[in-house]
């Protein structure tokens, strides 16, 4: 049979009222009150009925971070910052994979309706912008990423566009001129915003982009990095540089570069996005866009939680990620 609060009281020599006070962390408990309680709670093995305490607040203290691949170690790094920003403000965080699938963003988007959370940090990658801009959620919402959508809905991400600008000008200070872009796309995505910061860096620089040494792959894996550095190096003029954007394709292109017997940065410069831990360690160390993913996470958990306070500003905000060029050996030597 389990444990019930009265139990509790019993054991701790105190009223059930007291029990409930000292679960619900109410500071004018005594530390003395307080140690008793926790010491019944301990012994009797207590776990708290947490939808009746939900019920009873009007939240859970849960939150939903829904993202596209737990396997990513953006999306790792990301998640773990954000869980530990939740837990200093005394929240939990619930880890969703979409997989990028349409319906799996369409229930983050209804408000993962039936589901014990107060609020959700999303980032989307298959729902068009103006299907996010019309959401109507049943809970706060905040996205993250590239697909920037109208409407009400508060928004964190870096600067797209001035951190590839930055990424392919440093390129272009090497003296690199057949610089090649892995990972475009097109829509609002990823792909297709740090592309145009790619092509401004060009533009500014005089040089003409050449078709050929844009890469669309199939994905953001090192295997299409790998993929995509093989077709750059068939071509009859190969780049001497490439801007891959993300540090996985970077990560990719760089082993391929090592099979041909190429010297990076002699050979081909590169530099990557996202300032995972895997590209500090490779060899060579990989040059990249090292986006503030701490100041992420605090600002992003903070203004979810002032949404589903009510104590929030009453206009959308949308938030700049600071982000550093990390100058490593992938394009210093």
């Amino acid at each position: 049979m389990a444990t019930r609060l009265s139990d509790v009281a019993a054991r701790a020599g105190v009223s059930v009222k007291t029990v409930s006070n000292v679960i619900n962390d109410y500071p004018h408990i005594t530390s003395h009150t307080r140690a008793k309680v926790q010491a019944a709670i301990d012994a009797l093995d207590y776990k708290p009925n947490v939808s009746a305490r939900s019920l009873r607040k009007g939240r859970s203290d849960f939150i939903a971070l829904a993202i596209p691949e737990m396997a990513s170690p953006y999306f790792a790094e990301l998640g773990a910052a954000i869980s530990r920003a939740a837990k200093k403000r005394g929240i939990t965080v619930l880890i969703d994979q979409t997989e990028g699938e349409a319906a799996a963003e369409k229930f983050i988007l209804d408000g993962m309706r039936g589901q014990l959370i107060d609020g959700i940090i999303f980032s989307p990658i298959t729902t068009a912008p103006a299907r996010i801009g019309a959401a109507d959620t049943a809970k706060p919402l905040l996205l993250l990423g590239e697909r920037h959508a109208g409407g009400n809905l508060d928004h964190v991400a870096v600067d797209s566009v001035q951190a590839s600008f930055d990424a392919t000008t440093h390129l272009i200070s090497l003296g690199r001129r057949r610089i090649a872009a892995i990972g475009v796309g097109g829509g609002a995505g990823t792909g297709s915003v740090r592309r145009r910061g790619y092509r401004k860096a060009l533009k500014a620089a005089g040089i003409e982009h050449d078709p050929a040494l844009e890469l669309a792959g199939t994905g953001y894996h090192r295997e299409d990095g790998a993929a995509s550095m093989r077709d750059l190096l068939a071509l009859p003029e190969p780049p001497d540089a490439v801007f891959c954007f993300n540090d996985l394709l970077a990560l990719g292109a760089l082993r391929t570069l090592a099979d041909a017997g190429l010297s990076v940065p002699g050979d081909v410069a590169v530099v990557g996005f996202d300032d995972i831990e895997d590209g500090r360690f490779h060899s060579p160390s990989l040059t990249t866009i090292s986006p503030d993913k701490e100041w992420l996470a605090e600002n992003a958990v903070a203004v979810l939680l002032d949404r589903i306070s009510g104590s929030g500003e009453a206009d959308r905000r949308d938030l700049i990620v600071p982000y550093t060029l990390k100058i490593r050996e992938s394009t210093s030597g």
